[in-house]
């Protein structure tokens, strides 16, 4: 017997509101103990065979509305989050130092540009800035998670290409990639140079 069929058993005596119900607070328990997105197979784990992920957490994200924390998509999957506007007031009360996230305006802007050219080469980012980007820079961003190795680059030498992950998704409050802002719209507001 696999884990989720003895998770659906241990239900079945249960009436469909407490067994539903049930399902929410698991969905909620994993996410709450997830520090990464869960996706939505990992989710279906914990619940009967056959029941709809989508509406549970829907009926789970309206059950939070009003409250101080919420579901969010991101990343290919959901995450349990503080609402935005308590941030300020958890970093007031609370060492969130690591989990917060400390770039310079400059690393910001490469981290921009490998998001919106990856996969790109140090020289493709020397290109857009104009002089080199340390190994240094690079090597920080990569230990914080929010940019990884990608496919090697087809040029001489075969240069290492660098991606953005599914943190840097994450702490951006993207789903993907797609919702990065539009370029164009960057440059109206004064945002880009390029």
């Amino acid at each position: 017997m696999t884990m989720t069929e003895h998770l659906d058993r241990e239900l079945e005596s249960l009436p469909p509101e407490a067994r539903w119900r049930e399902w929410m607070l698991r969905i909620e328990a994993v996410l709450f103990a997830s520090a990464a997105p869960v996706s939505r197979e990992d989710l279906a784990r914990v619940v009967g065979q056959g029941v709809s992920v989508d509406l549970l957490l829907e009926d789970l994200a309206a059950e939070f509305e009003g409250r101080a924390f919420e579901i969010k998509q991101a990343a290919k999957g959901w995450v349990l989050r503080t609402r935005p506007r308590y941030g300020v007031a958890i970093r007031a009360a609370a060492d969130v130092g690591q989990a917060h996230l400390d770039l310079k305006e400059f690393e910001l802007a490469v981290l921009a540009a490998i998001a919106y050219h990856q996969p790109i080469t140090r020289d493709g980012l020397k290109d857009i800035f104009g002089k080199d980007i340390s190994r240094d820079l690079i090597g920080r961003m990569h230990d914080q998670g929010l940019i990884s190795t990608g496919p090697r680059a087809p040029q001489r030498g075969a240069p290492y290409t660098f991606v953005t992950t599914e943190k840097f998704l994450t702490a951006f409050d993207l789903e993907s990639l797609q919702d990065l802002p539009d370029p164009e719209q960057l440059q109206d507001a004064g945002l880009s140079g390029r």
